[in-house]
């Protein structure tokens, strides 16, 4: 009969059971912020940047405030095709929840956290907002080093969260962090599993060969 694997050894057991309901409660939570954060900035950005003929230029050209209705992706690909980008969002939301009925690590919650409010105020914008009901026209108010996002593209609030989401799961996945919580250890030696070869010399394997 085979023994069970050490205490600490680093081995990641199979995951199982419910979510724990701290970790969905903080994943839904941080999306709920992010999106309303998102929207009162996008409204904040249409009342004070509609009517300027320049951008706001901030630390020294660092940074610009310019208002820009996006009707596709970055830099405005796939403007032409708008009513494609509420249903994958859709989907991408359907998928998160789908993963938080088993999600039990902190970690990759605010992972999907921000993916999940990201992806939800950029859908606010595509279904709410002008020229109409899922055609609507995202709005994007920050450029980096450039007044008109020539160089990295206008982007908001719901953007930043989707990119630090998606690096933040990148590095969980580089890592070995899973979702139920364990973490999958790196290859290794017999040895290196907690359990330490006997030594020629040990009193108890003489007594064994006695």
């Amino acid at each position: 009969m085979s023994a069970a694997p050490p205490a600490g050894s680093g081995r990641a057991e199979p995951g199982g059971g419910r979510a724990r309901p701290r970790v969905v409660a903080i994943l839904f939570g941080l999306a709920l912020f992010l999106l309303v954060a998102d929207q009162l900035l996008k409204d904040v950005a249409l009342a004070g940047l509609e009517d300027r003929d320049e951008p706001v230029r901030l630390l020294g050209g660092a940074v610009y405030l310019t208002l820009v209705r996006n009707s596709g992706a970055a830099w405005s690909i796939g403007s032409g095709y708008t009513w494609v980008f509420p249903m994958i969002t859709t989907g991408v939301v359907a998928w998160i929840c789908w993963m938080a009925l088993r999600l039990r690590s902190l970690p990759w919650a605010i992972s999907l956290g921000l993916v999940l409010g990201g992806a939800l105020g950029n859908l606010g914008d595509r279904i709410f907002r002008a020229p109409g009901h899922f055609v609507g026209h995202v709005v994007d108010m920050v450029s980096l080093f450039d007044p008109y996002g020539r160089i990295i593209p206008v982007f908001n609030l719901a953007d930043s969260s989707l990119v630090c989401g998606v690096i933040l799961a990148v590095l969980l996945e580089l890592t070995g962090r899973q979702r139920d919580g364990t973490r999958l250890a790196d290859d290794k030696d017999p040895d290196a599993d907690g359990v330490t070869a006997s030594s020629p010399d040990d009193p108890a394997e003489q007594r064994e060969r006695a």
